[in-house]
């Protein structure tokens, strides 16, 4: 997103709790284009110095599961509100909140239903805000195909949740942000809600297939129950109190039980002038890393079958 809206001719200020790790970021534009600054979302003031003098506002923080005082109420509903508001309050003109395909009242997880209460949140303060709902992101550094990739490469099966039937629709990280430079920099999608999602629909067991030929590695694709992916889930929630990343939660395996498409008739990329880069041209530019025997082995191994 910052070197989206860098190559647009902005001047973009970054919001971080850690400056530090965010040093990068500033490679990505020219001398002095992009600032680094330090906020918090539970520190009011420290938000408002943040947005001092800014024309746009996007709205990026969440997180996959709860830990400590990192919730979703406090993040996804809380955190929203307190940056329309202090957006608001500067005179911002545009505003954009990054929320996510599946966010709605009646979702069967919490992420979900939190992440539609911070969209009305954000209306509520910053009627005019524009709303991206994207389905699962791919790219290098991606939370999805990488955690899955290092999976394969030490366990001999990957778990299709529910029979890996949930349908999915990638879309490139590259394009989101073209989206979301889009959507800050024209007034025309102030108050609009637009989803997300790449050209092609899969599902889970569908990217799996296809992530184990991309690494070409054979491994079993077992049939998880959504019953058993539960206790596995709440084992998840208890890593979620180390500083270890949970495989899996119970909250994510609610979120399993609903497809994760735009829906029809929904705005999407095409009318935020971005045309949807598809999934399998891309995998290979990150994922070699994975490949059995380093980037330029050869290994003609396919995946094997299904488990019940």
């Amino acid at each position: 997103m910052v070197r989206a809206l860098a190559k647009r001719g902005a001047r973009v200020r970054v919001a971080v709790r850690n400056p530090g790790r965010g040093y990068r970021l500033r490679m990505l534009g020219d001398v002095g284009q992009i600032e680094i600054v330090q906020a918090n979302l539970r520190e009011p003031q420290s938000v408002a110095r943040a947005l001092e003098g800014a024309e746009a506002c996007v709205n990026a923080v969440a997180v996959l599961y709860e830990s400590g005082r990192q919730t979703f109420q406090a993040l996804h509903v809380d955190g929203a509100r307190a940056v329309a508001e202090a957006a608001r309050d500067a005179g911002v003109q545009r505003f954009v909140q990054i929320s996510a395909i599946g966010a709605g009242e009646g979702s069967p997880s919490l992420y979900g239903r939190t992440k539609a209460a911070g969209e009305a949140a954000v209306r509520a303060a910053f009627p005019a805000a524009a709303i991206l709902r994207p389905s699962v992101v791919f790219g290098p550094g991606d939370a999805f195909f990488n955690r899955f990739a290092a999976m394969a490469t030490l366990s001999p099966a990957l778990p299709l949740i529910g029979g890996g039937h949930t349908r999915f629709q990638p879309v490139y990280v590259g394009d989101v942000a073209q989206a979301v430079a889009q959507a800050a920099l024209d007034p025309a999608a102030a108050g609009r809600d637009y989803e997300l999602g790449g050209p092609g629909v899969y599902t889970f067991k569908d990217l799996m297939t296809l992530l184990l030929a991309e690494i070409s590695r054979r491994r079993l694709l077992v049939n998880v129950p959504f019953g058993l992916a539960g206790l596995l889930g709440r084992m998840g929630d208890l890593m979620a109190v180390t500083p270890f990343a949970p495989p899996i939660t119970s909250d994510q395996v609610a979120l399993l039980k609903a497809d994760n498409v735009v829906a029809a008739g929904a705005l999407g990329l095409a009318d935020l002038g971005v045309n949807a880069t598809a999934l399998e041209p891309i995998l290979p530019t990150y994922l070699y890393t994975y490949l059995r025997g380093g980037q330029y082995a050869v290994d003609a191994q396919g995946p094997m079958p299904v488990v019940g």
